[in-house]
Parts: structure tokens; C-alpha cells; sequence
């Protein structure tokens, strides 16, 4: 008996060994296999110690936008009232800790903030939730609002001097309106054409043009390009038919060099793409089973010149996809949720720098900005990197 229990487990141990060597035989041929294609794609390594910590005991709360200048300052935007409880808690109850840093905030390549300014003023109504921020080819600072009532996009200095308000609070007579928004999302910006894009938005259900100087609306487009439709069109279903409009909310509306307009249908699961004028091109979808706030937050470009690359940030499965440009094919991702350097709470705004460093903003408990430094071209070797950890801090 003793024998044959030896025999039993030696015979289960042998396979045991077997399976294993077939798993790690299955994982190097796939592995191998990614490496014969050539398939290479930007590397990043998270900096853990940018930027450096704000002055003056200040918070940051939900962080909605980050952008770019032409000076690799890095502007973000976040909500001062958006503080945890118990940092509200500890506004009126600590001596020494804490206050709610001024909505916007810019950065220089060291981490060093170097700007700060934002909220309500003479002259111009400051959103009830401001989200977004872009920083123009003229060094002009933009943002929008998705508060109630919000139908504005606004137009500063880098000083926080007011240009222009284009659009009224509460004026909003849905996606056709020509002189108001519905709650906009983000700009972003044709230097040639002087156009402004506007991802209108969280209450909207469109892309807005209009003319950088003026602020006349030009043109506007829905889903595939068809005459937007507010009809509210229900939950999203990964096994429905595409939706012929756009879900709210239209969270991006970014310009290639190219000339086509890349647009984040963010509850959709899916990025279109269109021609200046609004002509459809093509579409893909991205994490398609993913409910709820939806997986196409925000993109933005590789530096490059081709532009090869899209950057995708994904709040709900809390990462950054790596794409292709010209045929949307995923090549990989990094990011995992959590709350170190390197993880992700409710990803929402992503933008680039001139080396080709990427940045983040995190929403809801997220509450920060973090900077990912471009390493150069690697092999793909997997799908999901998670966490890009300094290789030196391994």
C-alpha cells in the first residue's frame, strides 16, 4: 500500500513538472512571438518624487485637467471643493493644516510651482465645477465647466487675467445651440486654421469649432458625423449595436498634425475619428465591456512627428493603453489601481511634453498629478506592464 501511495505521487509530482514546463514553454513562444513581429512601443518609467510638495499646506482635490505650454510648464486645474471629509474637516479644525490650493496651478520641469491663480472674480462667471485645461499656442490658458448650469468656456493669461468668456451660465439650449455650450469638457487648439475644438460635453453631445479670436461658433458635429441628438439614449450595452450618438459625456476632441480629429466617446467605450469638417473616418473601441464612467477619458499624441502614437487614459480600468496611431491597434498599457507612484485612482487627463514624457491627473479620491519619464522605444513583450517602477527602485 505504502508502494503504491509512493507511486501515486510520484507519477502526480511528474506531471506536476510537466504542466509547468508546458506553461513556461506556452509563455516564452508567446513572448518570442511578440518579439519576432518587431512590434515596439514607447517605455516609461514613473518619477516618484515629481512634483515637489505644494507650499503653504495646500490640497489638491479632484485634479480634471492637465496641459502642456510651449516652455514644458505643466498647468493643471483641480476642484477646491472637492476635498475629502476629513481634509474639510481639518480646514476648521487644525491649527496648522491645511487649505485648499488655488484652482490653477502650473509646474516647471523640476517640479517647482511657478504659477497659481483661479476661481470665482469680476467680470467673468468661474464654472460651478471647472473641468479641463489647455494651454494655447499663444501661451493662453483655457477651461470649461460641467456644473450645473455651466454653458461657458473661458479664456485667460498665464497670469490669470481674463481674455474672453465665450458662452453664459444657464443659456443652453442643447447640442444645436450656436452660442452656448452644455456643460464642455476640454479645448484643444488649430494653430493653422486659428480654430478651437471644444468637446461639449457632459451635458452636450458634440464637437464645437469656432474661431479662436472671436469665438464664433463655425461648425459642429455629433456621432459619425450625424446632426447631434439629445434624446438620452440609456445605459450603455457592450452587445448592442454602436450608438449612432454620442454618450455623455464627450470628454475629448484632440487635433493630429494630420488634420483628423481624434474624439473620446467616454461612456461609449470608443474613440471616433473624423476630418476637420466632421466627416467620419473610423472608430475603435477600447476595454468595450466596461460599464459605468467608461474606459476613453482623455488621449494625447507621442512627440514625434508622425504623431505614431496615442496615449489613452482609462479611469475606470486604471491605465494608460498605448495605441498606434493610424490603425488604433493597442500595443500595450501600464498602470494598475492604487495609490502609489505608478498606480492609478480615476485616471482623467493625460498630456505630453516636448521629450515625450507623459503626465496624469487623478479625479474623485485620486486627487494628484504624476509625471511619466519617456525611456525610448522597447519591445513589446506584454499586454499589461502594470506599474512602471523606476528600474533602479526595484
Amino acid at each position: 500500500m505504502k508502494f503504491l501511495k509512493a507511486r501515486f505521487w510520484a507519477i502526480t509530482a511528474f506531471f506536476a513538472v510537466l504542466i509547468a514546463l508546458g506553461v513556461a514553454s506556452s509563455m516564452l513562444e508567446r513572448k518570442a512571438a511578440v518579439q519576432a513581429s518587431g512590434l515596439q512601443a514607447p517605455r516609461f518609467e514613473v518619477d516618484p518624487l515629481w512634483p515637489k510638495p505644494l507650499p503653504n499646506h495646500w490640497l489638491l482635490g479632484m485634479t480634471i485637467g492637465v496641459s502642456v505650454d510651449s516652455q514644458d510648464h505643466v498647468w493643471i486645474i483641480h476642484r477646491q471643493g472637492s476635498l475629502d471629509p476629513k481634509e474639510a474637516y481639518m480646514l476648521t479644525n487644525s491649527s496648522d493644516c491645511c487649505q485648499p490650493a488655488p484652482p490653477v496651478l502650473a509646474f516647471d520641469q523640476a517640479g517647482n510651482l511657478i504659477e497659481h491663480w483661479g476661481g470665482k472674480g469680476s467680470g467673468y462667471d468661474w464654472p460651478n465645477s471647472n473641468h479641463g485645461i489647455t494651454v494655447d499656442y499663444k501661451g493662453n490658458v483655457w477651461i470649461g465647466g460641467n456644473g450645473k448650469g455651466d454653458a461657458q468656456v473661458l479664456e485667460f493669461t498665464q497670469d490669470g487675467q481674463l481674455i474672453k468668456q465665450i458662452g453664459k451660465p444657464g443659456r443652453s439650449k442643447g447640442s444645436n445651440d450656436m452660442e452656448n455650450f452644455g456643460q464642455a469638457a476640454k479645448t484643444f487648439f488649430d494653430k493653422d486654421a486659428n480654430e478651437v475644438y471644444v468637446s461639449d460635453g457632459y451635458g452636450n453631445r458634440r464637437v464645437v469649432v469656432m474661431d479662436a479670436d472671436t469665438g464664433k461658433f463655425k461648425r459642429y458635429w455629433g456621432a459619425y458625423g450625424h446632426k447631434p441628438d439629445d434624446t438620452d439614449l440609456g445605459p450603455y450595452k457592450p452587445e448592442a449595436p454602436p450608438a449612432q450618438q454620442f454618450r455623455t459625456p464627450v470628454h475629448c476632441a484632440e487635433l493630429a498634425n494630420d488634420g483628423l480629429v481624434y474624439v473620446c466617446d467616454r461612456v461609449n467605450d470608443r474613440i471616433q475619428v473624423f476630418q476637420k469638417d466632421g466627416t467620419f473616418v473610423k472608430e475603435t473601441f477600447i476595454e468595450k465591456n466596461t460599464l459605468g464612467d467608461g474606459a476613453v477619458w482623455d488621449i494625447a499624441f507621442s512627440k514625434d512627428p508622425r504623431q505614431t502614437y496615442i496615449y489613452l487614459a482609462d479611469g475606470s480600468n486604471e491605465k494608460i493603453h498605448i495605441l498606434l496611431r493610424d490603425s488604433l491597434q493597442e500595443l500595450t498599457s501600464f498602470g494598475d489601481g492604487g495609490r502609489q507612484p505608478g498606480e492609478f485612482y480615476a485616471v482623467h487627463s493625460i498630456a505630453t511634453d516636448s521629450k515625450g514624457n507623459i503626465y496624469t491627473t487623478e479625479t474623485y479620491h485620486g486627487q494628484r498629478v504624476q509625471k511619466f519619464v519617456y525611456k525610448g522605444l522597447a519591445p513589446v513583450t506584454a499586454k499589461d506592464q502594470g506599474a512602471v517602477w523606476p528600474e533602479g527602485g526595484k
